[in-house]
């Protein structure tokens, strides 16, 4: 346990998933009735991966902590997901969604693993679409492609500004159909608390029914971790707000080395703060990129009349708006990928060109897709001289019919119609690209412990592309897990069922109850919230969108002390035995504390700047991310050793053998 094997299969690169797929050990399908596996998480990657092993004859677990897979973050996804058929016809390629991924990630990206997901990208839509999954359609009823960040080609399929809802629903309809066939047992409303290991390897978990209270213990012969990302440790993100760390965090305090954690993703395209009344933000799906353009103001003096309301953004002319993407980033424009798009909006708001009371704001304005659609709509319509009227609603129609219910989130949440008026948008965390480090067969430095979607480290580098999160979350689930796994299992077709009433199992619920207990003894003050409230602010502060060595040395030190007083003075109402909203954010939040400080720790040792990872001190003279390859070209896969300030660190080193490092230019 513990050693960073990857097991990347030899040979040239194109061929290195179908190989391994040739001569890795498969289990007889009448054996796999005879194996069980837990699969904790429900979202695109876990429902998947349930609903794939299911089908092919393994009794399956599913736990989720809402009271339906349904309800998974996954659901929040909105713009599309990426697949390299070259529908556009315009030089798409799995090499080139293999090399944007692996360009886009600044580097840092394992390339076996990237390059199986580009190659697998183009059976998820076949997939998806025998499923009844309502992509949108061109004119002539073939699929249609848009165009998201950091790429110059179209290449993401997508329903509206609803792709991962729809997409969840294919994946719950086919769980449905195990559950209905006693393939799938489901167990919601129930939350992983640790991770149960025999001889070294996963043989289960235990997990709290969070209706009843009640501890329960639960065996198979592997356990797989789809549980998302953690990006609700900074408490405001995108994330919904029950998104945790805590399935991942028990594995990792169990031996599953936990890869990157700084690596994380703050997106441009989200509804501002607005108070401290929040609990968490709204993504503004970076599909409306493709026609909105963003800007500020060019006149400082405009901007502060624009935040004191003296000033509305649609009387300032053409020439005195500074599109400022467009202006630095000429090739890409506003799809630029999100760090960079960030960073941009993070420096003009800091320079004072922000457009809200809190000056920290920028427009995503989409007046010139209204017009250049009402006059191609227009002139389809044979109307030669259309009136200005007349060309405007007709741009309008068609910016309903591909973002339309954005645009009705957008109102309902800031009061204003974005269709009058640019909408207003500011980074916030999004997506994490750090999780359970994992090998080639996506299994963690535990025996047994799979880790799938975003809750893995493996895909995405130092920032992830966007519509690559649903391609990755599906690929592992429906294509590559239930693949790689058989290969482990094929040694346990004459293991039996697993007990749960060993030693193992035992010691793991005792220690479950106990922490339950600490949690509950202690007679402080102050909430969950309080605490949760205080670690987001030290996060974004001092490892948000730009770090530096004093505000890490700084947040390592003040989180260890909060954590120290959370322990001392949470007050927790209510008992353990039966529903308790507060007893399951305590324990999340108790994840999340030791999370953080793992976290600055990593960002202070990679000293380098890269994707969503930007060093203040690591810059070039343009202000873009500085990458060291000579030292730094390596995954941190950090091994737990109680204390975070013990942690040990482990390298990966990365192999670049079919594309050459360069400088990443969106110019």
């Amino acid at each position: 346990m513990g050693i960073l094997d990857s097991k990347v299969p030899s040979g040239p690169l194109a061929e290195k998933w179908t190989k391994h797929k040739n001569k890795i050990n498969l289990v007889n399908p009448a054996n796999k009735r005879n194996i069980d596996i837990i699969v904790v998480g429900t979202g695109l990657a876990g429902g998947s991966a349930a609903a794939t092993l299911a089908e092919l004859g393994y009794n399956v677990k599913t736990f989720c902590y809402q009271d339906s897979p349904r309800r998974a973050h996954s659901i929040a996804a909105q713009g599309g997901i990426n697949a390299a058929k070259n529908y556009q016809g315009d030089g798409d390629s799995a090499y080139r969604l293999f090399y944007d991924t692996i360009k886009g990630g600044d580097y840092r990206s394992r390339e076996a693993n990237v390059h199986r997901l580009a190659e697998e990208s183009a059976n998820i839509i076949d997939q998806c679409v025998a499923q009844g999954v309502p992509f949108a359609r061109d004119y002539g009823g073939l699929l249609d492609n848009r165009s998201f960040g950091g790429v110059l080609v179209s290449r993401t399929f997508y329903a509206k500004g609803q792709t991962g809802q729809q997409l969840l629903l294919g994946a719950y309809s086919a769980m449905n159909r195990q559950i209905n066939r006693g393939k799938i047992k489901p167990y919601n409303r129930h939350e992983m608390m640790d991770m149960v290991l025999v001889d070294g390897k996963a043989r289960g978990i235990i997990a709290r029914n969070l209706v009843t209270g009640e501890i329960e213990r639960h065996s198979a012969h592997a356990v797989v971790l789809a549980t998302g990302g953690y990006g609700n440790v900074f408490f405001l993100s995108t994330n919904a707000m029950g998104s945790n760390v805590m399935a991942a965090w028990r594995a990792h305090r169990r031996g599953a080395f936990f890869a990157n954690p700084c690596f994380t993703q703050i997106h441009p395209t989200c509804i501002p703060v607005s108070g401290d009344h929040q609990s968490k933000l709204t993504l503004m799906s970076e599909s409306l990129r493709n026609d909105g353009r963003i800007w500020v103001p060019k006149r400082i003096e405009d901007a502060q009349a624009i935040r004191e309301g003296k000033l509305k953004p649609t009387q300032l002319k053409e020439e005195d708006r500074d599109y400022y993407l467009e202006r630095r980033y000429p090739a890409f424009g506003n799809l630029v990928p999100r760090d960079v798009a960030s960073r941009a909006a993070k420096e003009r708001c800091d320079a004072g060109f922000g457009v809200n009371k809190t000056g920290e704001a920028v427009y995503l304005d989409f007046a010139s897709a209204v017009q250049r659609y009402g006059k191609e709509e227009a002139l389809t319509r044979g109307m030669k001289n259309g009136d200005s009227k007349t060309i405007t609603q007709l741009g309008k129609d068609i910016i309903e019919a591909k973002y339309g219910n954005l645009f009705q989130m957008y109102e309902k949440i800031v009061d204003e119609n974005p269709y009058e008026t640019p909408m207003m948008i500011y980074p916030a965390v999004h997506y994490t690209m750090g999780g359970l480090w994992v090998d080639y067969n996506l299994q963690t430095t535990i025996e047994g412990c799979y880790c799938a979607g975003e809750a893995n480290f493996s895909d995405h580098g130092a920032n992830r592309l966007g519509a690559s999160a649903l391609m990755q979350g599906l690929a592992d689930g429906y294509f590559v897990l239930p693949y790689t796994i058989g290969d482990y299992l094929s040694n346990d077709i004459r293991t039996g069922a697993i007990s749960t009433d060993s030693p193992e199992f035992e010691y793991a619920e005792k220690e479950v109850k106990d922490r339950i207990n600490k949690l509950m003894s202690a007679k402080g003050q102050h909430s969950v919230d309080y605490y949760h409230k205080k670690l987001g602010k030290i996060m974004w502060d001092k490892c948000g969108m730009a770090r530096n060595a004093q505000g890490l040395e700084e947040a390592i030190v003040e989180i260890s002390a909060l954590r120290a007083d959370f322990w001392e003075n949470v007050k927790i109402p209510g008992g353990t035995d039966g529903m308790n909203a507060e007893l399951e954010k305590a324990g999340r939040v108790a994840d999340f504390l030791e999370l953080g400080e793992l976290f600055a720790k990593d960002a202070l040792t990679r000293q380098e700047s890269c994707g969503g990872h930007f060093r203040e001190e690591y810059q070039t003279e343009e202000g873009e991310a500085l990458r060291d390859d000579e030292n730094f070209k390596f995954v941190s896969a950090w091994e737990y050793k109680g204390e975070p300030k013990d942690a040990v660190l482990h390298k990966e080193d990365l192999v670049y053998e079919n594309i050459e490092l360069k400088t990443r230019s969106y110019k």
